[in-house]
């Protein structure tokens, strides 16, 4: 966190401090911050992009048509997205237009991101989309190469897989298609968690 940042102690504190954000320019757009959902408890932290405009209105990441493929691919596996991971994004306000958020938006957010993973502390970390292995893994473009592979971050393991958006555009079961590898890939992060205690 920067020296600007306040120390975050809690998740409530998270919350406050991140509906009353104007780091950046989203702020001035959002209908409302979009900080989590899921378990805080869970050793499984996903991380997205940023919120769409169905996020933006209800205030919860992953609530949209992606939201709801996640949700399948996580059940498809033995996971709940309530139970057993925690969903947060790298940006928490709606970029307009549903566009990227751009480098400085990224480093305006990041003391919040950073906050929720070390209030969190989960053991794995999957990382869906380019821009967030970006921003968590500080490694650009790539994500057809990068995806599937563990990295390690901080001493935890993170895993780049491609985010549901892509697969909507991408619906294909086909072996080898996107959304196979992402099944593949999910099937992996389970026996992880199970390697890390976790029990349905």
């Amino acid at each position: 966190m920067s020296p600007s940042s306040p120390a975050v102690t809690s998740l409530e504190q998270l919350q406050e401090l991140c509906s009353g954000c104007h780091r950046c320019g989203l702020a001035s757009s959002r209908t409302q911050v979009v900080v989590a959902r899921g378990n805080p408890k869970a050793k499984l932290m996903l991380i997205g992009e940023g919120p769409g405009q169905q996020e933006d209105e209800s205030g919860k990441p992953f609530v949209g048509r992606a939201g709801q493929l996640l949700d399948r691919i996580l059940e498809s596996v033995g996971l709940s997205s309530e139970r057993d991971a925690y969903i947060c994004n790298v940006v928490k306000c709606r970029p307009p237009e549903n566009r990227k958020p751009t480098a400085a938006e990224m480093a305006a957010c990041r003391p919040w991101l950073d906050a929720q993973i070390q209030l969190i502390d989960p053991a794995l970390i999957v990382v869906s989309g380019a821009t967030a292995v970006e921003a968590v893994l500080g490694i650009k473009g790539g994500i057809t190469k990068l995806r599937g592979q563990w990295q390690e971050r901080d001493g935890r393991q993170v895993l780049p897989v491609f985010h549901p958006s892509y697969l909507l555009r991408n619906p294909s079961r086909a072996e080898g298609s996107p959304k196979w590898h992402t099944w593949k890939d999910m099937q992996d992060v389970r026996r992880r968690l199970e390697q890390e205690g976790w029990q349905p």
